[in-house]
């Protein structure tokens, strides 16, 4: 039995096999913010919390959750809408324990009869010059089929840590979807090489992850095509053309994505962004380097590369001293649409969360993969003609008053 299928079933039959699947590890993360694993309708909440919990869902009253006996965890199964997705926020003694938001998965982000599994490699590790004294983990997903003799499609993914294994059945579920495209023809077999955010070097802490992602320069892809590929490429052979190469990443993650692809068009040309950061997190103007703000000016301000751009934010998304994510989200896409470029934006109602990026994976995956022919290396990407008659977008206040 799939391991969301055999969690969700102990929890309807109330079964002691609860306890162990919960607070053995099974699926890494399930007891905070991430506590929600889904199956078809069937979507389980679980939180830790000393003092029994409740659970807000799409911002309804609290409704009770049972006591996993002999844990700390509480859990409530209910059957939700699918095709959306769905805020839930825990509660403890009056006070939030956290919220975030989960996907009501689409049909192909579940396995399919027949459909062959790929691969997902050891985890490898990295010390960098690119970035001195730091170390990094990567790990390589290949799709049944892939030709990793001559030179395979590859897709870099950051924040690669929360694709893999199980963790990746909690979020994106990339591992699923892109065999069951690779087996409907909609997506060429390809190398996924996920890349955790490297600890150590120059960062003020362990974590690299800021300077890694939010820092608006070429350095990143010096140090993808340097460092990280060079490696991958040792084992796997992968294309070099950009028309056979995505990159894609989440959050800060998108950000990254986004800004590899500007600085490297001939080396990547399609990209993936989910709830991008761009704002100022890394804005250093005594060092000369420019915030995530400065984005969508470079793309209406330079020379238009030949990228495919699937981007995609919400109406709930952060805001703070940093900057407003959907706003900044909303300016890149109204760039990308003047400038010409070959883009989709969607922009739903969630907050800072991978569940929309999820729910939509299988469509933004074909999306930007479709039409693939192997037999060319760098045919132009124009805007669609039903987007070209389209306007850009216009921002309206949605919860108050406008005046």
């Amino acid at each position: 039995m799939h391991p969301l299928q055999e969690l969700i079933e102990a929890a309807r039959t109330n079964s002691p096999r609860l306890k162990e699947l919960l607070a053995g590890g099974t699926l890494p993360g399930l007891n905070g913010r991430d506590g929600a694993a889904v199956w078809g309708q069937d979507f389980l909440f679980a939180v830790q919390s000393a003092t029994p919990a409740t659970v807000a869902i799409d911002h309804q009253r609290p409704v009770s959750m049972k006591n996993v006996p002999g844990t700390n965890y509480w859990y409530r199964l209910m059957t939700l809408r699918l095709g959306t997705t769905h805020n839930y926020n825990y509660f403890a003694d009056g006070k939030s324990l956290g919220t975030y938001d989960v996907a009501g998965y689409n049909p192909d982000s579940y396995p399919l009869p027949g459909v062959a599994r790929g691969k997902l490699s050891e985890m490898k590790t990295l010390t960098s010059k690119v970035y001195p004294g730091m170390t990094a983990n990567y790990w390589v997903y290949v799709n049944p089929g892939a030709d990793i003799v001559n030179g395979a499609p590859l897709m870099v993914w950051q924040d690669g840590e929360t694709i893999v294994g199980n963790q990746d059945l909690l979020r994106l579920r990339l591992q699923i979807v892109s065999d069951n495209l690779v087996a409907k023809k909609l997506i060429p077999p390809m190398v996924h090489v996920l890349i955790q955010p490297g600890t150590g070097g120059e960062a003020t802490g362990t974590r690299m992850r800021g300077i890694l992602y939010d820092t608006v320069s070429d350095r990143y892809g010096k140090y993808l095509a340097e460092e990280i590929l060079p490696d991958v490429e040792k084992t796997y052979k992968v294309r070099h053309d950009a028309y056979s190469r995505a990159i894609a990443g989440a959050s800060s993650g998108a950000i990254c994505a986004f800004n590899v692809a500007l600085y490297y068009p001939a080396q990547y040309s399609r990209v993936l962004s989910h709830i991008g950061s761009y704002v100022p997190l890394q804005w250093k103007p005594e060092q000369g380097l420019d915030g995530g703000y400065i984005v969508s000016h470079k793309v209406r301000r330079d020379p238009k590369k030949n990228l495919r751009v699937w981007l995609s934010d919400g109406t709930d998304d952060q805001e703070g001293n940093n900057g407003s994510w959907p706003l900044n989200n909303i300016m890149l896409a109204n760039a990308l649409k003047v400038k010409g470029y070959d883009f989709h934006f969607r922009f739903g109602e969630g907050m800072h969360a991978i569940a929309q990026g999820a729910m939509d994976l299988p469509e933004s995956l074909a999306w930007l993969w479709r039409d693939y022919d192997p037999a060319k290396t760098n045919p132009d990407y124009v805007q669609d003609e039903i987007e070209k008659t389209k306007p850009v977008f216009r921002v309206k206040i949605a919860n108050r008053e406008a005046w």
